[in-house]
């Protein structure tokens, strides 16, 4: 059965510092079933500390999070080198994940990205079909492949930004 679009219920903005408990919560629980699919429970978003995400939402990257009436459901951040900005931590609660929510938090991060932002780029496992459809979907490639330190296969995807940013 398809999820409900929930698009139309959810409110992105930008996270700040005392979103970081809700957003490590969300994180823990998006990530659980990916640290299951690989038998790696030490994959990095759930060794990611409060204070880590804190750094992040006060640091020079874009972050954007969806909530639900009060409830914070999702979050992703950007990491910014130059003209590539990689998209991390990209979380949906579990129970409201297929309804549109990550789609909406994608393209925000995307026109948050500083103009001089040229392609995005992230990671993601290389046995985790949902996400390679999804990221596929919204016109990332695949480019490469590489090992984490967890020992997790993880395939890195690219894309262009739009012409109209």
């Amino acid at each position: 059965m398809a999820a409900p679009d929930l698009a139309a219920d959810v409110r992105i903005g930008t996270p700040a510092p005392e979103h970081a408990g809700e957003m490590l919560t969300v994180q823990r629980a998006a990530y659980v079933t990916e640290a299951q699919r690989y038998d790696a429970p030490g994959i990095p978003p759930l060794r990611e500390s409060l204070q880590e995400i804190r750094a992040d939402l006060v640091g020079a990257g874009p972050a954007r999070a969806a909530w639900i009436g009060p409830r914070l459901v999702g979050s992703v951040r950007g990491r910014v080198d130059g003209t590539a900005m990689e998209v991390v931590r990209f979380t949906v609660a579990p129970d409201v994940q297929g309804g549109g929510i990550g789609r909406a938090l994608l393209e925000a991060l995307h026109a948050a990205a500083p103009a001089a932002v040229r392609a995005f780029w992230l990671v993601t496992g290389g046995r985790s079909d949902d996400n390679l459809r999804f990221y596929g979907a919204a016109g990332y490639r695949v480019v490469g492949t590489v090992v984490d330190d967890a020992g997790v296969e993880l395939v890195r995807m690219e894309r262009a930004r739009d012409p109209q940013g």
